[in-house]
């Protein structure tokens, strides 16, 4: 196998999880573009015009029988690889391409990207990750002597960014400051926070400088050493979530811990949306002119173009795996949803007759 690395670390987690999953052997690539790759996109040409191959891994034989992807710039690569390399190569996405569904062996989407309901579509309810029982009980034990001298319970928060049509203010980062420390304090707890690759400078500022209980917390950072994400969800007492990132979501509600969605704005801007338009699409103006652009689009294009991450969040709610902070009480949650990386890794050996 070889995976094509996305520029999105959520996108990775789920190529990661299916590749160590079926226990083949894969490489990862991880490939540079040049400045008008977008423009080529169009094209649907199977062709690495726009790699830049100088900092980008090669692409050498012996070709791989499968390629596991994410993220459009790589689509023109792995229809380059199925023609140059290897005619019999199955593709695999994960997400929403722009090249025809027909292309591809499989696809698998989550709701957000509205996809058709095809032969060859898995639709899943929430982005696959590595987040296990087995997984989380090594996490706990790697971690439990940094985190012993914190007071329990243990309120984790994973923090975001901005995305889409939702931008993630000074003002919502000290909300959820605010919000978590009170959470907390109110149990005499602490919190185990951790940002991400989107999470904005002025965010991780705020979230250091601000909060007012026993905290750990953690920057992300590019190449880092360590990271203790996992073991912040195996030593989760309930987990606070911006709502911005579902991947983080799916692995918030595995860890089976009372969930707490986080919206990082409010009113006509925000998530929830406001009372009576839950269905609809979100207002056309934005915070900004890049939110403004992709609200317009989810409005006016058609769905491929974008995504509603609102999608899922009714969903979560609405089969209890998840909460809107402030809204209610905490009660555990009915447990981690059916394994659907198992239903994902049965689709794809059934590829190779398996």
């Amino acid at each position: 196998m070889w995976l094509l690395a996305s520029p999105h670390q959520g996108d990775n987690s789920q190529l990661l999880a299916l590749a160590r999953g079926l226990e083949w052997p894969f490489e990862i690539k991880r490939l540079q573009y040049k400045s008008y790759e977008k423009l080529l996109r169009f094209s649907k040409a199977a062709t690495l015009a726009a790699v830049e191959r100088r900092n980008s891994d090669t692409l050498e034989p012996p070709a791989p029988d499968l390629v596991l992807l994410s993220g459009r710039p790589n689509e023109a690569v792995a229809f380059w690889i199925r023609r140059s390399l290897n005619p019999s190569c199955k593709l695999v996405f994960v997400g929403t391409p722009m090249w025809p569904l027909a292309g591809y062996d499989l696809v698998i989407a989550t709701p957000q990207y509205g996809l058709p309901q095809r032969s060859n579509v898995q639709h899943i309810s929430l982005p696959l990750h590595g987040v296990s029982e087995e997984s989380l009980a090594a996490a706990r034990a790697e971690w439990a002597a940094r985190f012993a001298h914190l007071p329990k319970p243990h309120v984790v928060v994973l923090v975001g960014g901005n995305s889409g049509p939702y931008v993630f203010t000074v003002d919502a980062a000290r909300r959820l400051v605010s919000a978590a420390s009170a959470r907390a304090a109110s149990k005499g707890g602490s919190l185990l926070v951790t940002t991400s690759a989107r999470t904005p400078s002025h965010v991780a500022e705020i979230l250091a400088r601000e909060i007012s209980v026993p905290a750990f917390v953690h920057r992300w950072q590019d190449g880092q050493a360590e990271n203790p994400f996992l073991g912040m969800l195996a030593h989760a007492d309930e987990v606070i979530v911006t709502a911005d990132s579902i991947s983080m979501i799916s692995e918030a509600i595995a860890t089976g811990r009372p969930v707490w969605l986080f919206d990082t704005d409010e009113g006509r801007y925000g998530m929830k949306g406001l009372s009576g338009e839950d269905e609809a699409a979100p207002g056309w103006r934005g915070r900004t002119l890049d939110s403004t652009a992709f609200r317009l689009i989810m409005r006016l294009a058609p769905s491929s173009w974008s995504r509603d991450l609102r999608v899922v969040h009714r969903a979560v709610v609405t089969k209890g795996l998840a909460r809107w902070l402030g809204e209610g009480d905490a009660t555990s949650p009915p447990g981690p949803p059916v394994s659907e990386l198992q239903q994902s890794l049965l689709r794809v050996r059934a590829l190779f007759g398996l």
